[in-house]
Order: C-alpha cells, then structure tokens, then sequence
C-alpha cells in the first residue's frame, strides 16, 4: 500500500514534517535597506549612469556601423549592377564587332577563291587550248611528212626503193 502523498510518506517513515521559516524584521534588516538604498542613490551618478551611457554609445555606434555598411552595399549592388550592365553591352558589343569581321573575312575568302579558280580554269583553258594547237600543228606536220614516211618504210620493208 502506498502512502497518499509525499509529507504522510515521510510522517510514516520518521522523518519530521517541514517546518515554517521565520523572518526577522530587526535594526540589522533596516540597516541593510538602508545602505542600499545610499549605495544605490551614491553608486548610480558614479557608476551606473557613465555605464549606460557608455552601453548606449556602443549601441548606437554600432547601429550607425550597421547603416553605414548597408549604404556600402546597396552602394556596391548598384556598382556592381552597373559593372554588369556594361560588361553585357561590351560583350554584345565585341560579339557583333567579331561577327562582322568574321563575316568580312569569309567574304575576302570566298573573293580569293573565286579568283583562284578562275585563274586556274583559264590556265587549264590556256594549257588545253595549247596542247590542242600543238597537236594539229603536229597532224599538219605529219600529214605533210607522211608520205614521205610511208615511202621510206615502204623502201626499208621492201628493201628497194618506192617511187610515188
């Protein structure tokens, strides 16, 4: 069986119950309140107050650090924004600057390779038109040398010589 609360518990076990505290209200209390209240009344222009005027110039340099450093950075943003922007119209800038350098180049190109071309289709044209006349200026000097030729082959097969 268990006890039904703790002070019966311990009433049953031997232990005695708790006992009321008694205050005093003595000259020594009075005493007490009294140089409290004087060292409180002497100790708060002294020390106190310097100290919280010293907490509160802490806080408040603080609180201006704190300002200061976010002008800095909205300041930085907006740089840093204008940095950006610039960047970007210098990019677009030099991209189309490359492409029309790149597009005249190719143009250049495609200009020295249409005369390349042409000049060499004209040499081929010149090398078959040459190698044509050559080659009727060689039948025309065979056809006259031809029967001539044929006599002198005739005459050496035949061993003797051919007249016309």
């Amino acid at each position: 069986m268990l006890p039904a609360s703790p002070v019966v518990g311990l009433l049953a076990a031997g232990v005695a119950a708790p006992q009321a505290i008694s205050v005093d209200f003595d000259a020594t209390f009075l005493v007490q309140v009294v140089l409290f209240i004087g060292l409180t009344l002497f100790l708060k222009p002294y020390l106190l107050d310097p100290m919280l005027k010293l907490f509160e110039e802490r806080e408040r340099r603080i609180e201006g650090a704190k300002l200061q450093a976010r002008k800095i950075d909205e300041r930085s943003a907006g740089a840093l924004a204008e940095y950006e922007t610039a960047m970007a119209k210098a990019r677009a800038t030099a991209n189309a600057e490359r492409e029309k350098i790149r597009s005249e180049a190719l143009k250049h190109e495609q200009d020295i390779l249409a005369k390349m071309r042409a000049a060499a289709a004209k040499t081929i044209d010149d090398g078959k038109h040459a190698a044509l006349a050559e080659a009727d200026r060689a039948r025309a000097t065979l056809k006259a040398d031809a029967t001539a030729l044929a006599r002198e082959m005739a005459g050496r097969v035949l061993g003797r010589e051919v007249s016309q």
